[in-house]
């Protein structure tokens, strides 16, 4: 079995748990293509509890590759890309968990905290779903987002919660 078939194998399984979905309440895959396994379309409900992205809809895509589960998937958010410090201007989602398996050239990650072929589809979008809870603005992809996150925690100001507010509502269709 090449490799390529063997990851398009686990990710039908994987897929198939995931839209059984009994311990995943705010999380829905599904393929983008019914021809190309690779490719999942994923939408993330976020719990109304959430304190800055609560109620939002957020569309995603996640690409794997195809030595998967060697090396890590992608994951880019559709428009409306969500203002948050770990999301990339162009919708890339950066986590630890998505960087591939060496070590950090920068010394910034442990390997430890990178890919490993034990993570899957629901714990990547599990530690998604988290960092919409408690966004990382460590090493932010974003760097507006991080400097409005800290400044609002330091209570100088409200403007990182107007922004995610507009987020949630656009990911509604409200705006």
């Amino acid at each position: 079995m090449s490799a390529t078939s063997a990851a398009g194998s686990l990710l039908k399984r994987q897929l198939k748990e995931m839209q059984k979905g009994k311990d995943l309440p705010g999380i829905s895959c599904g393929l983008v293509n019914d021809d190309n396994i690779f490719e999942w379309e994923v939408m993330l409900m976020i719990n109304d509890d959430c304190k800055y992205y609560g109620g939002g809809n957020f569309r995603a895509r996640m690409v794997f590759p195809p030595n998967y589960p060697h090396m890590p998937p992608s994951l880019a958010f559709q428009h409306p890309i969500p203002f948050h410090p770990n999301i990339y201007e162009n919708g890339s989602l950066c986590i630890s968990i998505l960087h591939p398996p060496e070590e950090d050239e920068y010394g910034y990650e442990a390997a430890s905290e990178r890919w490993t072929p034990v993570q899957t589809p629901e714990t990547i979008l599990l530690s998604t779903i988290s960092l919409f809870h408690s966004p990382n603005d460590e090493s932010p992809a974003n760097v507006e987002a991080a400097r409005m996150l800290r400044e609002e925690r330091e209570g100088k100001h409200r403007d990182f919660r107007k922004r995610c507010r507009q987020c949630v509502r656009e990911s509604l269709g409200e705006d």
